[in-house]
C-alpha cells in the first residue's frame, strides 16, 4: 500500500509540473500575472511534495542522495526547482525559469519512470501503464487545443468573407467578432504547444523504459516534433507581427491538416503506436 501511495504521490508531482509548465508558458508569452500565481503555487506544491520525499530518504537511508545516478536525478531536479523559485520571487528572472523548469520537468519525469524505478518497485508494472495514460491524455488534449484553433480559424475566415461580401445578416450575429476570432486562435494553440511537448517528453521516456528498441525517427515521433515545430512558428510569427488576419487563419487551418495526417497516418506507419 505504501509503494502504491508513494507511486501515485510521484505520478502526481509529474502532472502538477506539467500543469504548471502549461501557465509558466501563458505568462512567459504575455504576462499574465494570474497564470504567473497559479504556476508559482503549482511549483510551489511540486517542490514542497520533492522536500518532503527527500528528507524522508535522508533519514531512511542516513545519508545524502547522491551516491548513484538515480538519487543524483531527483536531488538536480529539486535543486532545479530550488533555484527556480529563488530567481521568481527575489529576481524576477521569468525567461530564466521558465527553461529551468523545462529541463527540471524532463529530469522529474525521467526520475519518477526510470527503469531502475520500474524494476525495483512491487508496482513498477503500475507505473509503466500509468505513465502511458498519461502520455496519451496530455497528447489528446494537446489535438483537442489545436482542435479549437482550427474551429476559431474557420470562424475568423467564414466572417471575414461575409464582411467582404457585405452579405452580412442577423443569423450570423452569434459569430464572434475577427479579434475574437484571432484570439481564441492564439489561446488555443498557447495552450497546446506546451501540452503537446509534455506529452513527447513523457511519450520517449515511456519507449525508453518499455520498448528493448525504438528509433527517434519513427514516423509518429517525426510527425509529432514537426507538428510542434510548426504551431510554435506560427505562434512565433504572430507575436512578431508577420502573421495576422487571413493569413494567420489559414496557417492554422492547413497545421490542422498536418495533425490530422500525423494522427492517422503517422500511427498507421509507426512501429509502436496503434491507434487503428
Amino acid at each position: 500500500m505504501a509503494d502504491i501511495t508513494m507511486a501515485r504521490l510521484h505520478e502526481a508531482m509529474v502532472v502538477l509540473y506539467a500543469v504548471s509548465l502549461v501557465f509558466y508558458f501563458i505568462d512567459y508569452l504575455y504576462k499574465e500575472k494570474r497564470a504567473s500565481r497559479i504556476a508559482m503555487s503549482l511549483l510551489g506544491v511540486v517542490w514542497l511534495m520533492q522536500t518532503v520525499f527527500l528528507v524522508f530518504y535522508i533519514l531512511e537511508t542516513r545519508r545524502f542522495p547522491i551516491l548513484t545516478l538515480f538519487e543524483g536525478i531527483y536531488f538536480y531536479a529539486w535543486l532545479l526547482v530550488t533555484l527556480s523559485i529563488v530567481l521568481r520571487i527575489f529576481y524576477r528572472f521569468d525567461f530564466a525559469v521558465f527553461f529551468i523548469n523545462i529541463i527540471g520537468f524532463i529530469f522529474m519525469t525521467i526520475h519518477t519512470f526510470a527503469p531502475v524505478q520500474i524494476e525495483r518497485s512491487p508496482v513498477g508494472e503500475t507505473l509503466v501503464s500509468e505513465l502511458l495514460f498519461i502520455h496519451i491524455t496530455f497528447a489528446i488534449l494537446s489535438y483537442v487545443a489545436f482542435s479549437v484553433s482550427f474551429v476559431f480559424s474557420a470562424l475568423h475566415v467564414i466572417l471575414y468573407r461575409l464582411l467582404k461580401r457585405k452579405k452580412w445578416t442577423r443569423q450570423w450575429s452569434s459569430l464572434p467578432s475577427l479579434g475574437q476570432a484571432q484570439l481564441g486562435m492564439t489561446i488555443s494553440i498557447l495552450t497546446g504547444i506546451p501540452l503537446l511537448f509534455i506529452s513527447l517528453v513523457l511519450g520517449l521516456q515511456w519507449a525508453y523504459t518499455t520498448l528493448s528498441q525504438f528509433s527517434l525517427l519513427d514516423m509518429k515521433i517525426v510527425g509529432s516534433f514537426v507538428l510542434l515545430v510548426v504551431y510554435s512558428v506560427i505562434l512565433y510569427r504572430h507575436r512578431r507581427g508577420s502573421l495576422n488576419g487571413m493569413s494567420y487563419a489559414m496557417a492554422h487551418g492547413y497545421a490542422f491538416l498536418l495533425l490530422l495526417v500525423n494522427f492517422f497516418l503517422g500511427s498507421r506507419l509507426s512501429d509502436f503506436h496503434f491507434w487503428y
